[in-house]
């Protein structure tokens, strides 16, 4: 194998994984955080590849990405929802199964996680019902995650689960599933009369 034969697989890489980002919405940033293409190249990608498809028309985002993580702990069904999407991101290994520590260093935002990110985002998209949780929020999601300064990945205290909780949440989380059976199987002395 030729050296210019490996550099041309990773250039084919970093580019399917900015089509990849594109359709899912991504905005140029982002891709550019996870490529490292230039704006300029992503602006041309969009247009060669999608804009000009004969496919469904893939809007693009301008703006700043999301970066409130209330935005994840707002009702019961969000909370649900990101605790599936943080399965998938363990499940598809874009996180650690086991806690980073503060000083070990970090993963970045590589082509190989990259494609992770998209798949597990994908296999969320397939289980959810009716999906909220939009690809930039994945990214900010899986970045949160993974730097654990405003939310952490925990287990219910009575199944197990995946919960995803604010890191300054002091008791052990429950789930939706065990908060709703516990709201409903109380014992006859602590319901009200």
């Amino acid at each position: 194998m030729r050296i210019s034969d490996d550099r041309y697989s990773r250039d084919r890489s970093r580019l399917d994984l900015a089509l990849q980002f594109i359709r899912h919405e991504a905005r140029t940033h982002t891709i550019k955080t996870w490529t490292g293409l230039t704006d300029d190249r992503i602006r041309k990608l969009y247009r060669t590849y999608v804009a000009d498809s004969s496919e469904c028309h893939v809007p693009r985002h301008r703006g700043k990405s999301p970066s409130q993580a209330a935005f994840f702990m707002r009702s019961p069904r969000m909370r649900q929802e990101t605790a599936l999407l943080a399965s998938m991101l363990l499940l598809f290994d874009v996180l650690p199964a086991q806690p980073v520590s503060a000083d070990a260093p970090r993963p970045d935002a590589t082509v190989p996680r990259g494609s992770l990110l998209c798949k597990a985002f994908e296999a969320y998209r397939e289980l959810s019902p009716r999906p909220n949780i939009s690809f930039e929020h994945t990214v900010f999601l899986a970045t949160a995650l993974l730097r654990g300064h405003e939310l952490r990945i925990n287990a219910c205290r009575d199944c197990g689960s995946v919960v995803v909780v604010d890191r300054l949440v002091l008791r052990t989380p429950t789930c939706l599933e065990c908060q709703q059976t516990h709201a409903t199987f109380r014992p006859p002395s602590c319901r009200t009369r």
